[in-house]
């Protein structure tokens, strides 16, 4: 998703960088994509990507940090950046599981570790809903 970081996010959410609040991102993930009227698999993958993204963010986040999630609205896309500041930020190793698990689930999967903060950036495409057998479209607007 062009210009991501070069444009304001349409949605931002900070929460104390502590696993308790991580089902709170992965809600507002869930409601986000139903606006995009992601299907319900692309959800349920969206909803676990963000899970495994902050997973590996908070682990080598301060204590005193904020997890954020910032996400950008396209036509049938959704980009989102999770992110909190680490003293050390170190990315996540590219053969690991959970990295694995992210680059399955979203289009594409990202990592940057600057200035003393790690971002894990997560982009998801819908899939087309295809009409249901024998229905007629509607009148064109």
């Amino acid at each position: 998703m062009p210009g991501v970081s070069s444009r304001r996010p349409d949605v931002e959410l900070r929460v104390p960088a502590d696993g308790a609040y991580v089902s709170v991102l992965r809600t507002a993930t869930a409601g986000v994509a139903a606006r995009l009227d992601f299907t319900l698999d692309d959800i349920e993958d969206l909803r676990m990507a963000v899970g495994e993204a902050s997973a590996l963010v908070l682990e080598g986040a301060r204590p005193d940090a904020d997890l954020t999630a910032r996400f950008w609205l396209g036509t049938g896309e959704l980009a989102v950046v999770v992110a909190a500041d680490a003293d050390e930020p170190t990315a996540p190793d590219p053969e690991g599981f959970a990295w694995m698990v992210l680059t399955t689930l979203a289009t594409d999967a990202r990592v940057a570790t600057t200035d003393g903060r790690l971002e894990i950036t997560l982009v998801a495409a819908a899939t087309p809903l295809e009409p249901l057998p024998g229905a007629q479209p509607g009148p064109a607007s």
